[in-house]
């Protein structure tokens, strides 16, 4: 079984408002999110809340057990990402990590994803758009501890480093992976679209 941790702590300073409420094609970015992670191998879904916690429980119908409230979100994405970690239950075999600023892929590459991680038994598994790396990713729970000792300032980065010769990757023709949406200019360009 997989967790789903879903990063959505940030301050969203940039974009003037919480990104997890954004709309995109009808819905909000959290939305979106929590559909594509619904997975047969998915067990266990985390929404890790920092700088606008209130307003998007609020906004979004979220079980009591999904919600993960980091007090320390100002240190940055690794700090949710191992608050999303400490929430786990005993026994998921990896965490499919997605963060609110990439909100911009499918059920399918997600599902990709997993395949590529029971095959391979990688312990990282990203996805590659024209030969560059994005999100979201897959971590194996043996590397666990690796992220919750991950320098605060490199972030899940430094794993993923840690593991270039093993890691497994998924190429993709979803330019999502790749899109990091953090200011209204990239929400502009992306929504002035016409797909």
């Amino acid at each position: 079984m997989l967790a789903a941790v879903i990063l959505s702590g940030g301050e969203s300073s940039r974009m003037g408002s919480p990104k997890a409420l954004l709309p995109y094609q009808g819905r909000p970015f959290l939305e979106h999110l929590l559909e594509i992670t619904k997975h047969p191998k998915i067990g266990v879904r985390r929404v890790v809340l920092g700088a606008h916690a209130q307003a998007i429980a609020r906004a979004i119908p979220l079980e009591a057990d999904e919600i993960v409230i980091n007090t320390e979100w100002e240190k940055g994405q690794l700090s949710s990402v191992q608050a999303g970690l400490r929430s786990l239950p005993q026994g998921t075999e990896g965490m499919l990590l997605c963060p609110i600023d990439h909100p911009l892929v499918s059920a399918n590459l997600a599902g990709e994803l997993i395949e590529k991680f029971y095959a391979t038994g990688a312990p990282v598994v990203v996805p590659v758009y024209e030969g560059r790396r994005g999100h979201p990713v897959i971590f194996s729970a043996r590397v666990y501890a690796e992220l919750m000792a991950a320098p605060l300032e490199v972030g899940a980065r430094a794993v993923v480093r840690a593991h270039l010769p093993e890691l497994a990757e998924v190429t993709t023709n979803e330019e999502g992976v790749v899109l990091n949406l953090n200011d209204p200019e990239a929400l502009q360009k992306l929504t002035g679209r016409d797909d």
